[in-house]
């Protein structure tokens, strides 16, 4: 059986990228033109500011992966895109890309769900691949937990009914004046401080199911920053210790809650295997108790590298190429999602309480 060789391109949020992948798990090359210094002033993404960035880079960073990857368009066997969910006009720049090359050089074109291709990420370096497993999908727009039993098998047990996990530490960094993208400089600074110094809420941490709330935890934050009433205008009267110690605190509410969740998912499914995708997977608190925690549940924990954590096209490509094995191909009236593309979770699944 002859190679598959994938083209990928994803788009979906503020980050541009392409990658080549053979059969799946052969990363030829995988480049990301980031958009943080475009986006940095304003404290978080701006959609406008993020669709013109794609517009800019995708077709340079698509042929410097082909360059990269001493591959031609001739040599591709289809052409995989993010079709959602994110931003509907970043989403729209990349699938507009792809339906372009799949009917210039009669190529099968491949829709494929970010969140999916976050959930199996970790297979990209995992042979064989470490399903049935529990999935924590966990990043700046979402927040999820999923079982997957394959590649094309995915069932959502969980996710968050307000702000994702990436979201929360990107409005705790602006509270505390740390700036932008808030998570890997939380990580930073909590790194000096206290994790327990500050108890903040561990929402839903022990209740019988697998959904999310980090508003309230967030909003903990905000009044133990500003005070009562907002007495303070801003975080500058804390002391490098005490912003050292809220980082850590905040940091570590949210990872207990993570990691409890994820772990109480696991022995619910009765599988044996975690992964973990997204960019917030590449936290480095997140990783150290999530894997004290499956040691000691006697599971197995497969973290998705690093470099494959953010939004990438390798991943992108690597699930395509499960999609293209089972003739699983999209036709030239795609149109990009913004919304999760499975169903949300029934409101009887969503306590409150």
């Amino acid at each position: 059986m002859s190679p598959c060789t994938i083209l990928g391109i994803e788009t979906s949020c503020d980050e541009t990228s392409a990658a080549v992948v053979v059969d799946g798990r052969d990363v030829r090359a995988s480049l990301v033109s980031s958009q943080v210094a475009l986006h940095a002033k304003y404290g978080g993404i701006v959609p406008e500011i993020a669709s013109r960035a794609h517009i800019e880079q995708v077709r340079p960073i698509i042929e410097q992966t082909l360059s990269q990857a001493q591959v031609g368009y001739r040599d591709l066997d289809a052409v995989a895109v993010t079709v959602g969910p994110g931003l509907v006009g970043s989403l729209l720049i990349g699938v507009t890309a792809a339906k372009t090359l799949a009917l210039s050089c009669n190529l099968p074109l491949v829709a494929v769900d970010h969140i999916e291709a976050h959930a199996t990420s970790a297979a990209l370096t995992s042979d064989p691949p470490p399903w049935p497993a529990v999935a924590l999908v966990v990043s700046g727009g979402h927040t999820s937990l999923y079982l997957v039993r394959d590649f094309l098998d995915l069932e959502l047990l969980g996710q968050t009914v307000d702000d994702a996990a990436g979201e929360a530490f990107d409005k705790v960094a602006v509270m505390l004046e740390l700036g932008y993208p808030g998570g890997p400089v939380i990580d930073r600074v909590a790194a000096r401080g206290n994790p327990k110094a500050v108890r903040f809420p561990r929402t839903w941490i022990h209740k019988p199911h697998f959904n999310f709330s980090f508003s309230g935890l967030k909003t903990a934050v905000l009044y133990y920053v500003y005070g009562a009433g907002k007495k303070y205008g801003s975080a500058q009267h804390l002391s490098a210790t005490e912003l050292a110690d809220v980082a850590a605190s905040f940091q570590a509410a949210l990872v207990q809650t993570l990691v409890a969740k994820t772990v109480a998912a696991a022995r619910h499914a009765g599988v044996q295997n975690v992964v973990v995708g997204g960019g917030v997977a590449a936290n480095s608190a997140l990783r150290a108790e999530l894997q004290a925690a499956c040691e000691q549940a006697g599971l197995h924990l497969y973290l998705t590298p690093l470099e494959y954590c953010t939004d990438n096209a390798a991943m992108i490509a690597a699930l395509a190429y499960r999609r293209v094995q089972r003739g699983e191909t999209a036709d030239l009236w795609l149109e990009p999602r913004a919304g999760l593309l499975r169903p949300a979770l029934r409101s009887r699944d969503r306590v409150a309480t």
